[in-house]
């Protein structure tokens, strides 16, 4: 979470009396709440997305299931954006890489981010904030169709590609199989 919190206080009596209404402020509007009963505060009042990546659960276990079906070992964390990062270790050009593919809240409608590990500062293909650039362009990104194995694969795919820059300087040219 980056940037102020603005905390309101709000009495025990007023939540009491409209929950419905507070609780729409939180989950629509953002809003944050110090509830206090008796001039003691005694909880918090915060956007589900302030401690849960903001994607649904089922689709999370969609995309943990097809990664199972297809046998993949993987590592779960969330980061400290409260995103999803599924991360994968691989080997490119003799060396250990992990690729983490981070799913942003609004996830699948926002297409992930894919970055890998112990790759030169100056390896192309790669976005300003060093992800790769494995979708040409996120606009490729299809919501209906695409997953986090889908990244994954095409991760692979910019994986070997690095490889062959490291031995020649030359990035290869797509193939039409991404």
């Amino acid at each position: 979470m980056k940037g102020k919190v603005d905390f309101k206080t709000l009495k025990m009596m007023d939540l009491r009396s409209s929950p419905g209404e507070v609780l729409d402020r939180v989950a629509r509007d953002g809003e944050v709440f110090i509830v206090e009963r008796n001039s003691q505060p005694k909880a918090c009042l915060v956007p589900i997305s302030f401690l849960l990546p903001d994607i649904a659960p089922a689709r999370i276990v969609k995309e943990l299931n097809k990664l199972d079906d297809k046998n993949e070992t993987y590592k779960l964390t969330i980061t400290e954006e409260k995103e999803v990062e599924i991360s994968c270790l691989e080997s490119a050009a003799g060396e250990h890489v992990v690729i983490s593919i981070v799913l942003p809240h609004g996830y699948p409608n926002a297409a992930p981010r894919v970055y890998a590990s112990h790759v030169h500062a100056n390896a192309p293909n790669r976005w300003p904030d060093g992800s790769l650039s494995i979708f040409g362009a996120t606009a490729a990104w299809n919501v209906k169709t695409h997953d986090a194995s889908h990244a994954l694969t095409l991760a692979r795919v910019w994986l070997k590609q690095y490889a062959k820059w490291r031995k020649t300087g030359e990035w290869p040219e797509r193939t039409g199989t991404q």
